[in-house]
């Protein structure tokens, strides 16, 4: 494993900028009628640690399907740069580690490479590689029911980059695990979005979790979803609990939160 100095070097080389996606005037109205979201506008560049922040309801995960491709817009369009991302391009982690039971871990993260045709022998070492880089390498064998809750979403983790994806998407993955595991998942994370140059689109209700992680934080706002405003986190990585105790911190924190308290009482963004 790359030592920290040597993370932050990589990572500032392996960040290409310029555009990834833009979202285009995006909107999703459900067939109950319920707007999901509205005239949604957003630029995420390669190599971004993007964070959704916002309430219940103002359509953060909806944002997240419609990226993955796993839900279409009723309205406006999703360009990518290079085209549309093919299979393996995107990987997805959901807010349940989502594993099956009666599959070992080393089958649950060889899962997205066997549906695309490929043996277990000849991804045996993609795939322990991958858990590796969670630190479950001498859990290959074991079943989910042995795991820890932390285990089990480094499980989905390694599944999701198996496939070496060109965007990462996280749907919450840490809100139902406590705030120990949750802080070194955190940490983890953003060695893995450097190690590998990702970008990440990440969905979280915790003004916090946003701020440590995030280089842009994109607040939004309900009743219709949509962006609100958008907060850049220029804090240098990599970032460690000094970072998590400092002033800089706490300051960035109270700026974020007072601007998710406008988006949330229907206040007026600034220009």
């Amino acid at each position: 494993m790359l030592n920290q100095s040597a993370v932050a070097d990589q990572a500032k080389q392996q960040r290409p900028g310029g555009p990834l996606l833009t979202m285009c005037s995006v909107g999703k109205t459900f067939p109950n009628g319920t707007v999901a979201l509205e005239d949604m506008s957003l630029t995420i560049g390669k190599g971004d640690f993007l964070s959704l922040l916002g309430p219940s309801g103002c359509g953060k995960s909806t944002a997240l399907r419609l990226i993955s491709g796993l839900s279409q817009p009723t309205a406006g369009r999703i360009d990518w740069t290079g085209g549309v991302p093919g299979a393996g391009d995107i990987g997805f982690v959901f807010q349940e580690p989502t594993l099956m039971p009666w599959a070992t871990v080393f089958d649950n993260v060889w899962l997205p490479l066997r549906l695309k045709g490929l043996s277990k022998a000849r991804v045996r070492e993609d795939v322990m590689n991958a858990l590796e880089r969670v630190h479950l390498e001498d859990f290959a064998g074991s079943y989910p029911r042995e795991l820890s809750g932390g285990m089990k979403m480094r499980v989905s983790i390694a599944r999701a980059l198996v496939v070496r994806p060109r965007i990462l998407l996280m749907d919450e993955p840490f809100a139902a695990l406590d705030e120990i595991t949750r802080f070194k998942l955190n940490d983890d994370v953003l060695q893995l979005w450097q190690e590998f140059g990702l970008t990440v689109v990440f969905v979280t209700h915790s003004v916090f979790e946003s701020v440590f992680l995030s280089d842009r934080i994109v607040i939004m706002a309900a009743k219709p979803g949509r962006v609100f405003a958008e907060m850049k986190i220029d804090e240098p990585y990599p970032r460690s609990e000094e970072f998590r105790t400092s002033d800089a911190y706490a300051a960035r924190c109270r700026d974020v939160s007072g601007k998710l308290h406008e988006a949330m009482w229907g206040l007026e963004a600034p220009a």
